[in-house]
């Protein structure tokens, strides 16, 4: 079993790396199951249905979100019917969506889990103690678990990736928009990678212009935030599993821009 996962794809760029980029890294990596976090799809706030079906048709087999799920409020129009939609699952009790998925995947299940950190983010339900509720009910159907933790800081990152080691197949980190060099299998089984990173614009600040991201810092004023033009890029992890028991056997780390380009 190879799971591709693609971070937080940003605005147009992201949505035009994953038109471009997708269909050739399935040829090369060929896996089983392919998840997208696509939380900032919508010109960098949240998702649309256009969106939606745009990357279910690209080839993406889940989609996951994270803090800006409901920036764009056509998402409550059609959360309940997006089948292949996951947001965090550490939302209050009542909030509309689900927070994982067990999906069929040829001859297997594969159970995909969306969790937000509380660091430095709003604050939402423990997401530990979610973490463990809702493993517990997808091992009663496969041991195949993939965890895509959306938080802010490396430590409660880092610390939900040991404390689920050996229950999950993998935890792999989103929200910083960087991806980290720190790929590793804890010695128990699970796959981990503090920030997988994002598919959208090269040349900004995590994903917006520059120029406004620097002029706040130097004036501390308020400012509205567009995504960046110009060059682009993909960030993504590969992860092979062993169906039989969950636990990973290899993560490898992609990165495309105009600095790494693609294998031809």
């Amino acid at each position: 079993m190879r799971i591709l996962f693609i971070g937080d794809v940003y605005g147009k760029l992201g949505r035009q790396m994953i038109d471009e980029h997708l269909a050739r890294l399935k040829k090369h990596y060929h896996p089983t199951l392919t998840i997208i976090n696509a939380e900032n799809a919508a010109h960098g706030k949240g998702i649309t249905e256009k969106i939606y079906k745009q990357l279910m048709e690209q080839g993406a087999d889940v989609i996951t979100m994270g803090n800006h799920t409901w920036d764009n409020r056509e998402i409550f129009e059609f959360i309940d019917r997006a089948h292949k939609l996951v947001r965090p699952a550490n939302f209050p009790e009542g909030t509309a969506g689900v927070g994982f998925r067990i999906v069929q995947i040829n001859q297997w299940k594969v159970g995909i889990v969306n969790l937000q950190g509380r660091v430095f983010l709003p604050p939402l339900d423990d997401p530990f103690s979610k973490a463990e509720s809702i493993i517990k009910e997808i091992r009663k159907e496969t041991p195949i678990i993939f965890v895509d933790f959306h938080a802010e800081t490396t430590s409660e990152k880092i610390a939900l990736g040991w404390h689920l080691d050996g229950r999950v197949s993998a935890v792999v980190g989103t929200h910083t928009h960087v991806q980290t060099a720190d790929e590793r299998i804890f010695p128990k089984g699970t796959a981990y990678l503090t920030d997988v990173g994002m598919t959208g614009p090269y040349d900004g600040i995590i994903g917006v212009q520059r120029e406004t991201v620097i002029r706040r810092f130097l004036t501390q004023m308020p400012a509205r935030f567009e995504s960046e033009t110009g060059a682009a890029q993909l960030s993504a992890v590969v992860i092979d599993i062993d169906e039989s028991t969950g636990s990973a056997k290899k993560i490898e780390r992609c990165l495309i821009n105009p600095d790494h380009p693609f294998l031809k």
